[in-house]
């Protein structure tokens, strides 16, 4: 299989470091830790889903860790990822944390969450965390290109994925490109925008034409441009719809009318705004 490529199945993308991450993932960011979050990982996982994506600043690894246990999906059937908090200071002392509250012996995954402090200092620690054995692939989160080439040469491994938010409304398209050259999976978070791309009218409209829901053919335009995607839903029904994604495709005039909807100007920044 080419690295980079998506598998023949169009469920997985083959990474730089030949691990292979599944196309679609339920993210848990601003789910409470508890039963809102282990109801919503079980129910992903009972539905299909095999890839789910928390972090330490969310404060509900514990809940991803029991629902995955309880779920009795086996370990190395599910990809997990988290991520670095980098207001801390040691990403393998993390790194080990997590791991407790995860009840896990490694993740599949590990992100700096974003570049706090600097791009690239953070990532020895990242290397040296997958040297360890506490994670399978390291990447980098809400990473610009200038930011990524910055990492990029003062490791020795470069990061495999570069997740941030991205939509046909955020189609950073200098940045996937720039990730494409140095072989680094972009990865899409908030493909749905936090709900506010729904209510497009371009994408309503597309969604009519091909008899889906607003929310499948943004997720299914993220997968037909090779782009990982992360849905966020504590709702069963929602979580099962937003995996309805593998049974259809978007035409090259879907496509090409849901990429004229990009607002960033082709931009290769991660955010339009920092929060740090």
């Amino acid at each position: 299989m080419t690295v980079g490529a998506v598998t023949a199945d169009g469920r997985a993308r083959v990474l730089a470091d030949g691990n292979q991450m599944p196309m679609l993932g339920l993210g848990v960011w601003q789910v409470p830790d508890g039963p809102a979050c282990v109801n919503a990982v079980r129910w992903a996982l009972e539905l299909g889903y095999r890839h789910i994506d928390t972090a330490q600043a969310y404060g509900n690894e514990q809940s991803v860790g029991r629902a995955l246990r309880d779920s009795g999906v086996p370990r190395e059937d599910v990809f997990i990822t988290t991520k670095f908090f980098p207001g801390h200071k040691d990403p393998v002392a993390e790194a080990g944390q997590s791991l407790r509250r995860l009840s896990l012996d490694q993740v599949d995954l590990y992100l700096v969450h974003w570049p706090q402090g600097g791009a690239a200092w953070a990532w020895p620690g990242m290397e040296r965390a997958r040297e360890a054995g506490f994670a399978r692939s390291v990447g980098v989160s809400n990473f610009s290109a200038s930011e990524l080439e910055q990492v990029i040469a003062a490791g020795t491994t470069p990061p495999v994925v570069n997740q941030v938010q991205f939509s046909s409304l955020q189609y950073r398209r200098r940045l996937i490109e720039a990730c494409l050259r140095r072989g680094v999976a972009l990865e899409a978070y908030s493909p749905l925008g936090t709900g506010r791309n729904l209510s497009d009218e371009t994408v309503d409209r597309v969604a009519r034409r091909v008899g889906r829901t607003p929310a499948q053919v943004l997720l299914r335009w993220c997968l037909q441009h090779d782009v990982p995607v992360i849905s966020k839903s504590t709702h069963r029904e929602r979580i099962d719809q937003n995996a309805q994604i593998f049974g259809f495709a978007l035409s090259e005039q879907d496509m090409a009318e849901l990429d004229t909807l990009d607002q960033t100007n082709g931009t290769d920044r991660a955010l339009e705004r920092k929060w740090w």
